[in-house]
């Protein structure tokens, strides 16, 4: 619940300045305002009073501080959700008016600057690139060399300008999964969907990079766990768990030899798999020591997770991936978060292949966060399953000729149309889409 507090300087105080909150009180009559605010709304001049876990646990010099620059602010969004602050009456005013708006950024479609046909030949390039970049710092680890984990940056930058461009192009080629390689596709993977779920939930442009990284590198530690454990095709003995959870201190330590890397990636490292409930490792964190970008990633880890395929089992359907989560938000996962999370991959992530109650066939092309069982699609097969030229069409504005809904999902390669097939076909020619 959001809350104010008003004083009054009193009325034989002379005008002083503050010296650490900066404000100035004009005359006896200013009125001096404290507002509950999540730190997204937070601007330059407000006194940060309070925040919503000990300042402590959050890198910051002082307890208690007037927000003046960029780096403030981040470090702020990076692990809190709200702050108590002081400041003037009209700017607190003026940032209040923004809060109901920002509680319904989650139920519109981020805004795109290019087709997913113009985007698929920039994220499948990128996809790559960062691929590469992933084996070389598996290579380093397991041969003791040097990380220059900065090399990252340039990479994860180029991932957030398609995902900014469209964020579905990336979304499809993560869909495309080798059981063989997935700690490396499992960092990658989770690096776009770290990226495309801040963007989402609204976070500057600025926090973009270092989401992804923390993303990226979330689970490096895993590279240290010996092998006959990360891929055992079965149960672990309680001794051998004990052995995988020790990946995010290991983690940690790897990441702690770059003192030029964002504390909070570290930070994302160590405790993406503590829980709200006080039931997670290593450190059996309460819910208000969990910062926000890990349980941020915490959510995408766990999704992804759940839908690979491993050595020893195969993933599970997204919808039932989304099912887990939501019964475990409040418990395991952010609450607020997981249904925000929902709503951007929506039932059927893009990508998924579907069939129509007409009988056509299509691919997932972009999901309505507001309209979750009508997204946007691209038509491969009539009723007869016969190939037709691909055509949009967007099941949340239907045509008075086009009325159709999802009858089901379908397996990857059902009918002979495969996601990687779409996507080369697009690489090579995207012009079957109309301009």
């Amino acid at each position: 619940m959001w809350f104010r507090r008003k004083t009054s300087a009193p009325p034989s105080r002379k005008p002083i300045a503050r010296s650490q909150a900066g404000l100035l009180d004009a005359d006896a009559q200013t009125r001096v305002e404290r507002v509950r605010l999540p730190v997204d709304l937070l601007t330059y001049g407000m006194r940060i009073v309070k925040l919503d876990r000990p300042w402590i646990e959050v890198p910051v010099l002082f307890q208690g501080f007037t927000l003046e620059n960029d780096h403030q602010a981040r470090i702020l969004r990076q692990y809190c959700e709200w702050a108590l602050v002081e400041g003037d009456e009209q700017v607190l005013a003026e940032a209040l008016a923004r809060v109901t708006s920002h509680k319904q950024r989650t139920a519109t479609p981020l805004p795109e600057t290019r087709s997913l046909a113009e985007e698929i030949p920039r994220a499948n390039q990128v996809w790559g690139k960062t691929q590469a970049f992933v084996e070389q710092i598996t290579l380093a680890i397991e041969r003791g060399n040097d990380l220059n984990l900065q090399d990252a940056r340039p990479v994860i930058r180029e991932c957030v300008e398609s995902i900014k461009a469209n964020a579905s192009a990336m979304f499809w080629m993560s869909r495309i999964k080798s059981r063989d390689a997935y700690t490396a596709e499992h960092c990658l993977r989770v690096a776009i969907f770290t990226v495309a779920f801040a963007r989402f939930l609204g976070l500057p442009d600025e926090d973009l990079e270092i989401a992804g990284m923390c993303g990226l590198l979330h689970d490096l530690g895993k590279l240290k766990v010996p092998d006959e454990i990360l891929n055992k095709p079965g149960a672990l003995s309680p001794a051998e768990y004990a052995i995988m959870q020790q990946h995010t201190t290991f983690g940690y330590e790897l990441l702690s030899s770059d003192p030029k890397l964002d504390p909070i990636i570290g930070d994302v490292t160590r405790h993406h798999h503590e829980r709200l409930d006080g039931r997670g490792y290593p450190q059996q964190l309460e819910e208000w020591q969990i910062s926000r970008f890990a349980r941020l990633v915490s959510i995408v880890d766990a999704f992804d997770a759940m839908t690979s395929d491993r050595c020893y089992r195969d993933g599970i359907p997204a919808s039932d991936a989304i099912r887990v989560l939501y019964r475990n938000r409040g418990r395991q996962f952010d609450a607020d978060m997981v249904e925000a999370f929902i709503r951007m991959v929506g039932i059927y992530p893009p990508g998924t292949l579907v069939e129509l109650n007409s009988g056509e066939v299509a691919l997932i092309v972009t999901v309505h966060p507001g309209k979750k069982l009508k997204p946007r699609i691209e038509i491969l097969m009539d009723a007869n399953k016969k190939p037709v030229p691909p055509r949009i069409v967007d099941l949340a504005n239907p045509t008075t000729e086009e009325q159709q809904a999802i009858h089901h999902p379908l397996p990857d390669g059902a009918f002979g149309i495969s996601l990687k097939g779409r996507i080369q076909q697009l690489v090579t020619d995207h012009s079957v889409y109309p301009s």
